[in-house]
C-alpha cells in the first residue's frame, strides 16, 4: 500500500487524523507499538463479562458541538453523568466540593447557595493571583479543605505537593455553591454504547487506512518510504532521542493498575471512590460494573497507584518541565511536514474532547494552508495584463 500519510499512534489524535485524511482519498498508514488500537481509551470485556478499561476510566464530556457531532458519526452514546465520591474522615463525600461536602465534613447545616458562598468566603484566603497549586486551592476553599482533600492526594498523584505545581493544575478543579454532585457540568456527558474500542474500530475502518500493531516507529523509521506528512502522537522527547533530557529529563506520571475480582454483587457505592488521605497508597478505586449498570455475578475493582515509571500518562506541569519542553517544541517547529499532535506530543494535559478538538483543528488548519498554496500557484499561472 502506497502511503501518503503516516500516523504514529492509534489513540484519539492518531485515529482522527487518519480518518480525516482517508476521507480526502489519501492512503494512510497507522502504526502503534501496542497490540491494540484506541490508545489509552482501549476497553475490553473481561472473563466476568464486565466491560473494563485497561488504562483507567474515560468519561466523555463536552460543550463543543463540532466534537459531539464528530464522535456521534462512529458510535451510539448513552447519557452518563459521572459522579465521584471521596473517603475522608471515614465519610463518603462528593467531589467536587459542594454543600453536602462541607456539611458532612464540618457538621454544618448549609442549605442555600448564599450560605455556601459565605462559608467559602469566611474560610478561603484572599490570594488574588495564585502562584502555585497550593495558593490556588487556598484561594478557593481555604486551609481546612486543602489539608483534608487536596494536599496529600496531589502528592500521591504527582509525587509533588501542590506548591510544586503550576496553579493551573488545581485551578481546573471546580467548587460548587449548590448541591450539584456531578463531576462535570458540560452539556453533553455520555459513554459509547459497546465501548470505546468499538468506536475506534469504526473510525479506522476506512478502506484507505492500514493499521499495523505491535510496531514501534523507531524500529522501522529507516524502512519507511516517502510520505507527504508524518503525524507523531508519542512523547516529544522520545522523538528527539531525549537530546535535552540527559541531565534534565521531562517528567511523566504513570499508573499501576491492580485488578481484583470479588465474589459479590458490588464492592462500593459508586463507580469511582477517591482516597485523598495518607492511610492508603492508592489514589482511587474504580468499579467498572457501575458504568452502564452492567450485570454480572461477580464484580471487579481496580486500585490505581500513580508511579514514576511505566507508560507515560500525565505530563508533570511545572516550570522546569515547561522550559525543557519549549526546547523540544522549537526543534519540532523547524521540521517540514512533521506534526506533533496530542497530549504527549504537546506535553499538555487534554480532556478527551480537547484531544478530539486538537486533532480536528490541526487537520483543518493544514487543509486551509494547502488550499491557499494551491490557489496561489493557480493565480501565478494566470496571464497578467
Amino acid at each position: 500500500m502506497k502511503t501518503d500519510i503516516l500516523v504514529v499512534g492509534a489513540g484519539i489524535s492518531g485515529a482522527v487524523i487518519a480518518e480525516r485524511y482517508a476521507s480526502l482519498g489519501k492512503k494512510v498508514l497507522v502504526i502503534d507499538k501496542r497490540p491494540h488500537i484506541a490508545g489509552y481509551c482501549y476497553d475490553y470485556v473481561d472473563e466476568n463479562g464486565i466491560l473494563m478499561s485497561k488504562y483507567g476510566a474515560h468519561l466523555f464530556h463536552t460543550n463543543d458541538e463540532s466534537v459531539w457531532e464528530y464522535v456521534n458519526r462512529f458510535s451510539e452514546w448513552y447519557k452518563w453523568e459521572h459522579k465521584v465520591l471521596a473517603r475522608v474522615d471515614e465519610k463518603l463525600v462528593p467531589i467536587p466540593v459542594n454543600i453536602d461536602t462541607v456539611n458532612l465534613l464540618f457538621n454544618q447545616s448549609i442549605s442555600s447557595e448564599a450560605e455556601m458562598k459565605k462559608w467559602l468566603e469566611d474560610h478561603r484566603l484572599p490570594i488574588e493571583n495564585p502562584q502555585n497549586g497550593k495558593e490556588a486551592v487556598l484561594a478557593k476553599v481555604g486551609p481546612e479543605l486543602y489539608e483534608k482533600m487536596f494536599r496529600h492526594y496531589t502528592k500521591k498523584q504527582w509525587d509533588k505537593f501542590p506548591e510544586e505545581l503550576h496553579a493551573s493544575v488545581l485551578n481546573r478543579i471546580p467548587v460548587r455553591t449548590n448541591k450539584d454532585d456531578r463531576y462535570f457540568s458540560d452539556k453533553y456527558q455520555a459513554l459509547p454504547s459497546g465501548g470505546y474500542t468499538q468506536m475506534f474500530e469504526k473510525i479506522l475502518a476506512h478502506p484507505n487506512i492500514e493499521v499495523r500493531l505491535n510496531t514501534d516507529y523507531f524500529d522501522i523509521q529507516d524502512e519507511i518510504g516517502d510520505c507527504s506528512k508524518l503525524f507523531y502522537t508519542g512523547p516529544i522527547d522520545r522523538y528527539f532521542d531525549f537530546k535535552y533530557s540527559i541531565k534534565e529529563k521531562l517528567e511523566y506520571r504513570s499508573i499501576n493498575f491492580v485488578k481484583e475480582t470479588i465474589d459479590q454483587e458490588y464492592f462500593q457505592e459508586n463507580s469511582v471512590v477517591n482516597y485523598p488521605g495518607t492511610e492508603v497508597d492508592f489514589t482511587r478505586i474504580i468499579e467498572y460494573k457501575h458504568f452502564g449498570h452492567q450485570k454480572a455475578p461477580n464484580t471487579v475493582i481496580v486500585k490505581e497507584y500513580t508511579v514514576d515509571s511505566g507508560e507515560p500518562f500525565y505530563p508533570v506541569p511545572n516550570q522546569r518541565n515547561q522550559e525543557i519542553y519549549e526546547r523540544y517544541r522549537k526543534d519540532a517547529e523547524q521540521l517540514k511536514n512533521i506534526y506533533f499532535v496530542g497530549r504527549l506530543a504537546n506535553y499538555k494535559y487534554f480532556n478527551m474532547d480537547q484531544a478530539f478538538k486538537n486533532a480536528l483543528d490541526l487537520f483543518h488548519e493544514l487543509e486551509i494552508k494547502r488550499k491557499e498554496r494551491k490557489r496561489n500557484k493557480r493565480n501565478e499561472k494566470l496571464p497578467t495584463n
